[in-house]
């Protein structure tokens, strides 16, 4: 029998159905969308979203999307799927609209070999709605249950996202003429999340 999510949703909360270890079905603004773990055939559309995060100032062209061949950037998605790679995604009617994703790696983030650093972006039409805090806060409750001690992330300094990664946890530990450097501890951030049972 085909339920519907609301259905899926009313049930969850009288306690009469739980999901799959790793999904969370939420409601914002009278849209109903999934975060799950991204599935193995699903890696190659991480380089869309490594294309939607780059940040654009107001009135500045977007770059050609080849610019993600740069091993600068290359270096968020190359033979993803290691070890201590993670990414969770945002699914609305069983489209991806956003994902975000960690690796330990020598990016513009990173602070030492055993932390891992954010990547996040989510298609346009989906910003600015909540989505984006979601799956913040998932992957930090994601990586503090795989005993990760702490995460990082760099952003410039004009991108409103900066008071995103400020509302989940994350604090500026450096700073250059362009971007922060912030770092979350997971042992304090979102402490009472219920790894990817919310509804």
């Amino acid at each position: 029998m085909t339920m519907t999510k609301v259905e899926i949703i009313s049930l969850m909360k009288a306690g009469q159905l739980e999901l799959p270890e790793h999904i969370v079905i939420c409601q914002e603004n009278d849209m109903d969308y999934q975060i799950r773990e991204i599935r193995q055939e699903e890696y190659p559309i991480l380089d869309e979203f490594l294309y939607e995060a780059i940040f654009i100032p107001d009135g500045v062209e977007a770059p050609l999307k080849s610019i993600i061949r740069q091993p600068e950037l290359q270096v968020y998605v190359s033979d993803f799927g290691k070890k201590d790679d993670c990414c969770l995604v945002a699914e609305v009617n069983g489209i991806i609209v956003g994902a975000v994703w960690t690796r330990i790696m020598n990016d513009y983030g990173h602070v030492d070999d055993t932390t891992p650093s954010f990547a996040i972006s989510l298609y346009k039409d989906f910003r600015g709605q909540g989505i984006g805090t979601v799956l913040m806060e998932e992957m930090i409750a994601l990586l503090r249950e795989r005993g990760y001690q702490k995460a990082s992330l760099s952003v410039q300094k004009e991108n409103y996202a900066y008071r995103l990664y400020l509302k989940v946890g994350f604090i500026v530990v450096e700073e250059n003429e362009e971007e922060y450097i912030m770092v979350c501890d997971l042992k304090k951030a979102n402490a009472d999340s219920n790894v990817m049972k919310r509804y």
